[in-house]
């Protein structure tokens, strides 16, 4: 139940028809695990502690630096050198007394992915490159858990809600994947990273806050998911796309014989 503090602080949700006292109890008992607190992970972690959502887990391995600081706005100047699943642990108690933290300090990995994966409702994935991607969305599907997927370049970025593990009434499997989005993954150093290219810091912000509001959805329910949809962001232009993808049998877990978890593991696909 909702404590009279708590029916103060999220007075503005309640009032909403499409969230109300149900709609944020359900914020309350859900577990989101977000996967890197650094761009991306920042504003999702704010909004979603402010949004009442009851525990979240972090896992990032890394520690402040000052050079995150341009992007990385959960974290503070005087937190520098402390890892960041405590420095953002600090900031969400700061944010909402009532929301729990679980600080996972280390890499999620192909030996723990599934396993942490599996204690959450929703996750977000706020990595920065394609092998945490493709480890992160393949262990979604194995757990049966919703992902929020995103990622940014130097003024663009992109989001997409992951739900392939969803069975129509014969028990056929009817939702892309990530594989079916990106079908082969790119070759490493094709793909500048952030510390070469440079990122703008304000898009890493609209671009998490985009994520915080497609899990906010998901949990309460309301509004359309960006399933089979990647939304496209390019601030240059300030220009929104939405460009739909269907599932393919042409990936490792789906047809007739799709590969099961360790299966995946030893083919390095």
């Amino acid at each position: 139940m909702l404590s009279p503090s708590e029916l103060e602080r999220y007075a503005r949700h309640i009032v909403l028809q499409d969230v109300g006292g149900q709609g944020q109890q359900k914020l309350k008992d859900a577990r989101v695990l977000v996967v890197g607190a650094g761009g991306l992970g920042a504003p999702v972690l704010q909004y979603l502690a402010a949004a009442g959502v009851g525990t979240l887990g972090i896992v990032d391995d890394d520690c402040v630096s000052l050079s995150n600081l341009q992007r990385q706005v959960i974290h503070r100047t005087d937190a520098l050198g402390e890892p960041k699943v405590a420095s953002a642990a600090e900031a969400i108690a700061a944010i909402n007394p009532h929301v729990t933290v679980e600080p996972y300090p280390t890499r999620l990995n192909a030996q723990n992915a599934l396993a942490l994966i599996s204690k959450f409702d929703v996750v977000v994935d706020g990595t920065d490159n394609f092998d945490a991607r493709y480890l992160i969305s393949d262990a979604c599907f194995f757990a049966k858990k919703p992902l929020v997927s995103a990622a940014v370049g130097q003024f663009d970025g992109s989001i997409t809600l992951l739900k392939p593990y969803v069975q129509d009434e014969s028990g056929h499997y009817i939702n892309p994947t990530y594989r079916c989005l990106f079908p082969q993954k790119p070759k490493a150093g094709v793909l500048p990273s952030c510390t070469e290219a440079g990122v703008l810091g304000a898009l890493t912000g609209l671009v998490g806050s985009l994520q915080a509001l497609e899990i906010i959805k998901e949990i309460v329910g309301f509004g359309e998911g960006l399933v089979g949809r990647l939304l496209l962001v390019d601030t240059k232009a300030m220009h929104f796309e939405t460009i739909k993808y269907k599932r393919s049998d042409k990936n490792p877990l789906n047809g007739d014989n799709p590969l099961s978890w360790a299966e995946l593991l030893e083919s390095s696909v």
